[in-house]
């Protein structure tokens, strides 16, 4: 967030970047979209993941799809690996990564401390992608063989 307010925490750009006012727009839209996708993670691992809770208008107490969940949320966890996982291998200069300078190593580990636990996002959704595939896969059978 202080990003949005043109703080910089100790990073050091070789040319300063004027500010804009629509950088608060964008850095809150982006807190409150990330927000909503980590939330919509817990569908996979709570009942509402499997029927749609009777609030919902049109889709309401009906059985959700499993590929339904399945599909958005592997290309989720797969975005969020490309996206974050380089970030460990940035801080440890492998791989000809690049990261930004910092005025002082506390920035520097203030900012690993934050960042970091991004990294697991995408493997976690994985994990839990998969395990709701296997417990969806033993409902298809079931309900198949019944019909």
């Amino acid at each position: 967030m202080p990003f949005a307010f043109d703080y910089e925490m100790g990073q050091v750009y070789q040319v300063h970047k004027p500010w804009h006012w629509w950088v608060i727009l964008y850095v809150f839209g982006l807190s409150v979209l990330s927000e909503g996708l980590a939330y919509l993670s817990f569908g996979l691992v709570a009942g509402w993941g499997e029927v749609a809770p009777s609030w919902l208008p049109f889709i309401g107490g009906k059985r959700i799809p499993p590929m339904a969940a399945i599909v958005p949320a592997t290309l989720g966890a797969f975005g969020l690996i490309a996206l974050w996982n380089p970030y460990p291998l940035a801080l440890l200069h492998i791989g000809g990564v690049p990261l930004v300078e910092y005025s002082n190593g506390w920035w520097k580990a203030l900012s690993a401390v934050a960042a970091l636990p991004l990294s697991l996002w995408g493997p976690l959704l994985l994990a839990i992608t998969f395990a709701y595939y296997k417990r969806r896969q033993g409902e298809a059978v079931t309900q198949s063989v019944s019909a």
